[in-house]
């Protein structure tokens, strides 16, 4: 044991001298947190709304303080009147406002008589998350409208109560998990894998392979070494992170333990997978080839951005063995969900698993030779 403890050694007084790479390797997802988390993850609200009311009826009005109510609380819209509907549909090409509500001039007369008024909404559908937006508010408005209506007693049409078990949460919240996972993995790319791949360029791992040393004694220290550092970097992110994405109850000591027992996995997994990638590899030049390969193949179908039942099945493959989906997985449990041990064991046993297979592969590959 003391000759991996000396390898370990070796590499972290090695790591500790580069403070520009431990920077580096932790403030990356730190910044890829707050950008993408706030650059898609927040709620669109004033969107500029064109009303066009030729009825300009008592029903029409409703409609309209309806709309301001919306603007003044939720501000999603911001309402501003137009006299010609021509003009305002001009004004939606030209990208004056996002959209134009037309109230028509019958709409009053088939309320009274009953037969199916409708107001129309004209938006521009090049940009689907604002046209959604609107089209959800516009329908909720319209649904409230309706129910402000008279209405009779009792009625037989089926409605629908949505409960929500969990507080909102925001999308910077949601990446959150992903963020410390892609942590793990820059700081197992910089601090684990390329500096392997460096010491070999340099000869210095002559060093090591006239000692008595084993295999597995090799295999061993260089993945433990790399997994304090990778475990570093997600503690890190998780402390920085969960006060920047405003998580609940973020240093509750039962769930800092659950967060650290699944940041120690994960460090060790993707330590173990990175180490059998490069164990026969020599040129320097092939892990900075294959880093944004490996992260785009690893992280996106993961879940960390976008929900896995939205993928194609080819994708839906990858994410079964990608053990990121796993740790994101766990991550979003206990962040965002806050549960126990038990709802993450499967995704601890999967990287546990994981970590023994590639460990064990990377030994079998591993040359001791010059």
């Amino acid at each position: 044991m003391h000759r991996i403890m000396a390898l370990i050694e070796r590499d972290l007084r090695r790591f500790r001298r580069s403070p520009i790479l431990i920077i580096v390797s932790m403030v990356f997802p730190i910044l890829q947190l707050i950008v993408l988390g706030y650059a898609f993850g927040g709620k669109l609200k004033h969107l500029t709304v064109a009303v066009v009311d030729q009825d300009k009826s008592i029903p029409a009005v409703q409609l309209r303080s309806m709309l301001g109510a919306i603007e003044n609380n939720a501000g999603t819209f911001e309402a501003v009147e137009y006299s010609d509907l021509g003009r305002a549909l001009e004004d939606l090409r030209n990208g004056r406002v996002n959209g134009v509500l037309n109230i028509p001039a019958e709409f009053s007369r088939r309320q009274f008589s009953q037969t199916s008024p409708q107001i129309s909404l004209v938006e521009d559908n090049t940009d689907s998350f604002v046209a959604s937006t609107m089209e959800g508010a516009m329908t909720g408005m319209i649904n409230a409208y309706n129910l402000a209506g008279p209405r009779n007693r009792t009625s037989g049409q089926a409605t629908l109560s949505v409960v929500e078990i969990y507080p909102y949460v925001p999308y910077i919240q949601y990446l959150l998990p992903g963020s410390i996972v892609l942590s793990i993995f820059v700081m197992v790319m910089i601090g684990g894998g390329i500096i392997f791949i460096d010491d070999k360029a340099r000869g210095l791992h002559e060093g090591y392979l006239v000692t008595p040393i084993t295999k597995f004694e090799l295999i061993m220290g260089f993945n433990l070494s790399g997994t304090i550092k990778a475990i570093l970097a997600g503690v890190v992110l998780m402390t920085v992170g969960s006060l920047i994405a405003g998580i609940p109850n973020a240093f509750d000591p039962i769930r800092l333990l659950q967060m650290f027992a699944v940041i120690a996995v994960t460090s060790l997994a993707l330590v173990s997978m990175m180490f059998l990638l490069m164990v026969r590899v020599s040129d320097p030049l092939v892990p900075r080839a294959t880093f944004g390969v490996l992260n785009t193949l690893l992280f996106f179908p993961s879940g960390a951005v976008y929900p896995l039942q939205a993928f194609p099945g080819w994708m839906r493959a990858i994410a079964t063995i990608d053990p990121f989906t796993y740790a994101v997985h766990a991550f979003k449990s206990i962040l965002l969900k806050n549960t126990s041990m038990t709802a993450i064991s499967t995704d601890l046993i999967y990287l546990s698993v994981f970590a023994i297979i590639m460990m064990a592969a990377a030994t079998l590959l591993f040359r001791r030779t010059l």
